[in-house]
């Protein structure tokens, strides 16, 4: 490592949210990269208050107390619309710098947290001991410009997507601008899960434990919904996005070419008690999320074409509201793709409505788009990977979403 790169290394290392960025200003005479942003929202957010199948009555059978009145969600294209809280990204919607993959997720038909996650990011539904992550395979299949910040975590550990052989600048970013207090006992569990992840032995009997107590506590309490405790798990040490995220991510993006690819986790999507219609728990998230990812692509200016973010959850949730007027663990999601280079203004991906015999085991939206299919056209047409077969080891993308990137 030069002294430039160990500079930026440092610089990384005990960076805060408020850390004036010109300290590593990048070299103009470096070329400028094309950048991958993975968000991946911890929790499973639920996809049908996010992208609306208004069009659909039953939309609203199923959901009678959470689901978006027709008067306040923004059209889309006739059928589908948008929650009201990420109002927005309208704009990027009509300038076409946004679209949406419906029904999309992994294969494996796991509603665990712990497994969905480490499939999302392993890009290996289903195997459990794989080894490492499709952005660290996808890093091998790049140029390697040697730099200290090719790739960079914004979260609290090197997650499992980075697992492997290439080096990760990891910034820890809280809300408060501060660096992070000492975990509180209720997160000892999730420190024991982080410090399992590379086991997978006892990755798995780890989370049988918690699957188990999970289980037990449901009986005694007669099916009760998971604790506070039980949902926080689901976010791995993930905190809720933070007002302003965008513009600070757009500066990293800005001021460092030699960047390659980024990770960020968002925590606090496992609606299971009071999610909210209109307003509400799941509302208040959007509308930080929508207004962060806005203010991203609107900052990145005359880099917006060198930019695609990808926003994605582990799973769906129920079609069905439950009885504390929330949703469950369901299967089929939303992905979210944004940037100049992609062919927006669309919901991609095959929709086959919200009759009982078109659900997943009659309760879930279905995955008709394997989440591996939008990646492999994302690196295809952005990143310029010619193959993604070492990427997402024995599986053969599907070539029509190859449309959702400009030619």
């Amino acid at each position: 490592m030069n002294r430039r790169e160990f500079l930026k290394a440092t610089a990384l290392a005990s960076l805060s949210s408020v850390t004036p960025l010109n300290l590593w200003a990048a070299n103009t005479s470096e070329a400028v990269n094309k950048k991958l942003l993975v968000i991946l929202l911890r929790g499973a957010v639920d996809g049908l208050n996010v992208v609306i199948p208004a069009g659909d009555r039953r939309y609203y059978e199923l959901r009678p107390t959470i689901a978006i009145k027709p008067g306040a969600a923004l059209n889309l294209d006739g059928y589908f619309a948008l929650h009201p809280a990420l109002a927005p990204m309208i704009s990027l919607w009509k300038s076409k710098n946004l679209a949406f993959v419906h029904a999309c997720g992994s294969p494996d038909p796991t509603r665990s947290h712990f497994d969905a996650q480490d499939f999302m990011e392993s890009g290996e539904p289903g195997v459990r001991s794989a080894q490492t992550g499709w952005l660290d395979r996808l890093l091998l299949s790049l140029p390697d410009n040697h730099s200290a910040v090719r790739a960079i975590n914004f979260g609290p550990t090197i997650p499992r997507i980075f697992s492997g052989c290439n080096r990760v600048a990891n910034v820890t970013i809280t809300g408060n601008g501060r660096n992070n207090s000492p975990m509180a006992l209720r997160e000892v569990p999730q420190l024991i899960a982080n410090l399992y992840s590379d086991d997978p032995m006892l990755s798995a009997t780890f989370r049988e434990g918690v699957s188990a107590r999970q289980t037990i506590s449901k009986d005694m309490a007669g099916e009760a919904p998971p604790s506070r405790t039980e949902m926080e798990l689901a976010n791995r040490g993930a905190s809720a996005p933070t007002p302003g995220f965008g513009r600070q991510l757009a500066r990293f993006l800005l001021k460092e070419p030699t960047m390659q690819v980024a990770f960020v986790t968002f925590g606090g999507w496992d609606t299971h008690v009071s999610q909210g219609s209109d307003t509400g728990q799941l509302a208040d998230k959007l509308a930080v999320l929508g207004a962060g990812l806005t203010e991203l692509y609107q900052s990145l200016g005359d880099m917006q074409d060198n930019v695609t973010t990808v926003v994605m959850s582990e799973f769906g949730r129920t079609a069905h509201e439950n009885g504390n007027r929330g949703t469950d663990h369901g299967h089929g999601n939303v992905m979210w793709l944004i940037g100049g280079r992609i062919n927006g203004g669309k919901v991609y991906g095959q929709w086959n409505g919200l009759a009982n015999s078109a659900l997943y085991e009659g309760r879930d939206l279905p995955v008709t788009t394997d989440f591996r299919s939008v990646l492999s056209a994302v690196l295809h047409g952005h990143m310029n990977v010619a193959t993604t077969a070492s990427i997402f080891p024995g599986f053969t993308p599907d070539r029509q979403l190859e449309n959702v990137l400009k030619v």
